[in-house]
């Protein structure tokens, strides 16, 4: 499927729009990109909810039209139709193994820091949870969301004392967390604490990969 054919919706200021754009970069796919302001809510329009329903991003419009949303499915439909280098597995033991650690990743770490941000940030009052329905924000969720940060950072630490990438070799699940650990840094101020060596060691070595910079 030429490259052209297809259009990214993303934000550039949106993790999962960060997670995309990774995936892309590592696979050197220079997908159209359509940038959605989402402090103007644009994602609310009604011209982008014509495209996406739930008004968030990021949403991929394939060729004939079709609009594919979340992450992993956007993930699924790239690998499948660029499946060099695999970021998803390239066997049945690989896939299984780097979908548990991405969805381990997601779950425990990408959506604690989602918490914590949508219920304590002044500017997404009435917006605590991602979507078209508002729902008033619960300040004990972002401190509970802290300590699963926390928690968070301690169990992968110690994943990564064994292993030099949370599925065994880069992938998916790597770019979720390293995403992961950028946004509490700067939206929760909760970077990777001193003492997590091996954590500190991994977050700099995939850092340092061009598709991070995307």
């Amino acid at each position: 499927m030429p490259i052209a054919t297809l259009k990214l919706y993303h934000s550039p200021s949106s993790p999962n729009s960060r997670r995309v754009r990774a995936f892309l970069d590592e696979k050197n796919l220079p997908i159209p990109l359509v940038a959605i302001d989402l402090a103007a809510k644009e994602q609310f329009s009604q011209a982008y909810r014509a495209i996406n329903p739930r008004s968030v991003v990021p949403t991929l419009v394939i060729d004939d039209g079709t609009a594919i949303g979340e992450v992993p499915a956007i993930w699924r439909f790239i690998e499948e139709s660029y499946p060099e280098p695999p970021l998803l597995g390239s066997n049945p033991k690989e896939k299984a193994l780097i979908t548990m650690w991405e969805r381990r990743m997601e779950l425990e770490g990408f959506a604690a820091v989602m918490e914590a941000v949508r219920n304590a940030v002044p500017g997404l009052k009435g917006r605590a949870l991602a979507g078209p329905h508002a729902y008033e924000q619960i300040p004990a969720l972002a401190e509970r969301s802290r300590q699963r940060v926390q928690d968070f950072y301690v169990d992968l630490n110690a994943r990564l004392s064994a292993v030099p990438f949370v599925a065994g070799a880069f992938s998916a699940a790597d770019i979720t967390a390293a995403v992961t650990v950028d946004f509490a840094t700067k939206a929760i101020d909760m970077p990777i604490p001193v003492a997590l060596t091996a954590l500190r060691r991994w977050h700099e070595k995939v850092s340092a990969r061009p598709g991070m910079a995307a």
